[in-house]
């Protein structure tokens, strides 16, 4: 594509962001629940390739699962998909209490003891539910501040446009730029502060190989090398759907850091440690896994990256 071509997609995806957040909140619920339920279903019924990619996605988690399962819970997963914008372009009109209101976190204590102790806590999630709804519970039931880190998105109106909405719901957001977040994040677990990552999925060469799934993938080094550092408590949270208005959450039980071993055998293990408690959301509730990508190294094309 041309660098004008690329422009002008860029722009038109900026602007039906810019449409979703401006008009969406404004609709009537039971009117935005139908729409995107429709849209989830048109894209469905396409199968274009992001589709495609979530069957063969869950395919690997579901290894039993007949065709006809597996169209099942593609179509599933996209009106889960579809709910997470919905819930997205509205959460901004949310009150305290709507937020509260609309999700059940279960062991909260977890995270709440460990932000009493001082040493910091480090939440890790997979893309699985609607992780900005948690986070603004977060931010206004639990009333704590947190640091997240978004990947740059094109256009750089597009990046910002999610930046300033998760500003607006309390959240520091730090550029994906390497080590100046990561020192940044170090320095916010220092203070005792919390910082919150979705970790299920790293292309890049620093990526840690797991095993998922019963096949090899890369999740980021940054949560168990931040612990590692810092002395933060590491926490793994799986979220999903049960069919209310009410999101599920689950605050898994701490990863700790090894006491023996190099810095690298230890994130290596914490970040297997990680991905263990994602498979074992994402396995009770494949539907609401929203992997719309390549993910496992043997998916990916010669050169290593993923179209």
């Amino acid at each position: 594509m041309s660098g004008t071509g690329s422009d002008l997609k860029g722009r038109l995806t900026d602007g039906l962001y810019g449409l979703g957040w401006g008009a969406v909140k404004k609709l009537p619920e039971p009117a935005a629940r139908a729409l995107f339920r429709t849209i989830a279903d048109q894209a469905w019924k396409r199968r274009g390739k992001s589709v495609l990619r979530l069957e063969s996605n869950l395919a690997r988690v579901v290894p039993d699962a007949s065709p006809a399962r597996l169209a099942e819970l593609s179509k599933a997963g996209m009106r889960s998909y579809m709910r997470y914008w919905m819930e997205s372009f509205r959460l901004p009109t949310w009150n305290r209490q709507r937020i509260s209101d609309s999700i059940n976190v279960r062991d909260a204590h977890l995270l709440t003891e460990g932000l009493d102790a001082g040493n910091g806590v480090i939440v890790a999630l997979p893309h699985l539910g609607n992780w900005d709804l948690a986070g603004a519970w977060v931010t206004t039931d639990l009333n704590v501040p947190f640091t997240t880190v978004a990947e740059r998105l094109k256009p750089e109106t597009l990046y910002d446009r999610f930046v300033a909405y998760r500003q607006g719901l309390g959240m520091e957001v730090l550029p994906h730029n390497g080590g100046a977040a990561f020192g940044t994040l170090a320095r916010r677990l220092r203070s005792g502060g919390l910082i919150c990552l979705v970790a299920d999925r790293d292309l890049s060469a620093s990526g840690v190989e797991v095993t998922f799934f019963g096949d090899t993938a890369r999740m980021p080094a940054g949560p168990a090398l931040l612990a590692q550092q810092t002395g933060a408590l590491l926490l793994p949270v799986t979220l999903w759907y049960d069919g209310t208005p009410v999101m599920q959450g689950q605050i898994h039980p701490p990863v700790g850091v090894p006491e023996t071993g190099t810095r690298a055998e230890n994130t290596s293990s914490m970040t297997q440690a990680l991905a263990d408690a994602f498979a074992t959301g994402i396995a009770e509730h494949p539907e609401d896994w929203h992997m719309l990508q390549r993910l496992w190294i043997s998916d990916l094309d010669p050169q290593g990256e993923a179209p």
